[in-house]
């Protein structure tokens, strides 16, 4: 009897395994799927591309659409990295600085200010273009990278801080204590002790705001300053926009190669995401 179970629990086990495998199968295929058409649309000519033709491979593999769209998207690429790079660290180092005074070093009022800079991730970004547009034109700030860099900043802010500031929550409080009975104060602390232990939450922090920055379109069409001197999702708009008709092959090849950043970003540095984001999980 004994046996029968153990064959039956094995077999139940065994079709169970299966049927796992072929939902993650299915999951890939649907995912894969988009990608298909994308890398193969981008190799077809103007002739072939077209809804009716998309889901057939090229007769002829063409190379010509991905020379236009890195001729049209090189400079938007230049300037989204100048974008993205310094968007992403100075909002984690003020992501960090804030999530350190509100975790650690606390003050009246703390879980009040921490509440009203959360409220800024809940307000949608449309709701506040035109008093955004008024107050950039009103002070004459301009319109470009500049000005993009400092509204990713001032709106990478809430979601830096409380990645942060979870992340800060889980070191011991002795730590901080040592610090302070060795003579430390608020600045040397941070520097010399939360710092240095604060990579994973980096990590986290720098591709979250380097993802959300690289690929916003919303705000670079109301501050970019056009497609020529604005970030590579407005190069992007125009190249599947053409002049006359729409350029699929281009327009998939752009956005292939509009993905490579983001992808090498996540490659490099992607294990180190869901650790991260645990790592302010559970209080040690």
């Amino acid at each position: 009897m004994g046996q029968r179970r153990g064959r039956v629990h094995r077999k139940g086990s065994r079709a169970s395994t299966a049927v796992r495998y072929a939902l993650l199968l299915l999951s890939v295929v649907f995912v894969l799927i988009p990608v298909y058409v994308v890398v193969v649309t981008s190799f077809k000519d103007g002739a072939e591309a077209s809804p009716t033709t998309t889901w057939l491979l090229p007769e002829h593999w063409d190379t010509g659409n991905w020379a236009s769209a890195w001729n049209q998207l090189r400079g938007g690429l230049v300037r989204s990295l100048l974008l993205v790079v310094p968007s992403a660290i100075i909002s984690a180092m003020l992501g960090s600085a804030n999530g350190f005074v509100l975790s650690k070093w606390r003050f009246p009022g703390a879980n009040v200010v921490f509440t009203l800079i959360l409220f800024g991730m809940f307000i949608p970004y449309q709701a506040v273009m035109i008093p955004l547009m008024r107050l950039v034109t009103s002070v004459d700030l301009g319109f470009g990278i500049h000005t993009l860099i400092l509204m990713h900043v001032v709106y990478g802010i809430p979601i830096t801080t409380l990645i942060f500031r979870n992340y800060y929550e889980s070191i011991p409080d002795e730590l901080i204590e040592a610090s302070r009975v060795d003579g430390a104060g608020m600045l040397r602390t941070y520097f010399s002790v939360v710092l240095p232990i604060s990579v994973p939450s980096f990590v986290v922090v720098i591709i979250w705001q380097f993802t959300s920055a690289w690929n916003d379109f919303l705000f670079a069409l109301f501050f970019g300053g056009g497609a020529q001197s604005g970030p590579v999702t407005l190069a992007l708009n125009n190249l599947a926009h053409g002049s006359i008709m729409a350029d699929y092959g281009a327009s998939m090849s752009g956005a292939l190669i509009a993905s490579v950043p983001t992808l090498i970003v996540y490659v490099l540095l992607g294990k180190y995401f869901v650790g991260g984001l645990m790592a302010g999980s559970v209080k040690g």
